[in-house]
């Protein structure tokens, strides 16, 4: 399953990323080279006609100086049940609940629930340190290229920042909070 925001939170995106590039005086041209995103799938988000993945908005919002977080609006002053990402038809879906910024780091809380055989894949950061995962339902398991673990209900594990890691439900549904550190790039 690949993680495509949800429409709404596409389209505020799209205008916020916008807004902020005008605000800044930064080109579509310069945002694409900078950002390593085409001018084109750009222009797409900008006009809300894109669902672009929570990578691809990471690596615009990085170009500009902020972060996922800080273009959604939520650092420090999230709604109280946060802000849904993404969900999928059998009901699997994420929640960013908070987000705290400091110089280096913007420090995340998600809500996830994976149901059935649905894949929560996390990509590897360089630079990132570990992140962090507790189980409220059920049980996950999390591969990391070759090696497999799980963490049942009621206990925590770590994620290395710097590998890519798939996370399924081994009972039919699981719930679990996800602490998620991402370097901030300066400029």
């Amino acid at each position: 399953m690949t993680e495509k925001l949800d429409p709404g939170v596409a389209r505020d995106i799209g205008r916020r990323i916008r807004a902020l590039r005008e605000a800044t005086g930064m080109s579509l041209s310069r945002l694409a080279e900078v950002s390593g995103v085409s001018r084109r799938m750009l222009t797409h988000i900008e006009l809300g006609q894109a669902n672009p993945s929570i990578g691809t908005v990471d690596k615009v919002a990085a170009a500009l100086g902020t972060t996922f977080p800080g273009l959604l609006g939520v650092v420090d002053h999230a709604p109280p049940s946060g802000v849904q990402i993404w969900s999928t038809p059998a009901d699997s879906w994420a929640y960013l609940l908070r987000a705290v910024e400091t110089r280096d780091l913007s420090v995340e809380l998600w809500r996830l629930r994976l149901v059935g055989d649905e894949v929560h894949s996390v990509g590897a950061t360089a630079g990132a340190p570990d992140s962090m995962l507790h189980v409220l339902e059920g049980s996950v398991r999390v591969a990391t290229g070759e090696r497999e673990s799980v963490v049942t209900e009621g206990h925590s594990g770590t994620l290395d920042g710097e590998s890519e890691h798939r996370l399924t439900a081994v009972t039919p549904v699981a719930a679990f909070l996800r602490v998620v550190m991402v370097p901030r790039a300066h400029h």
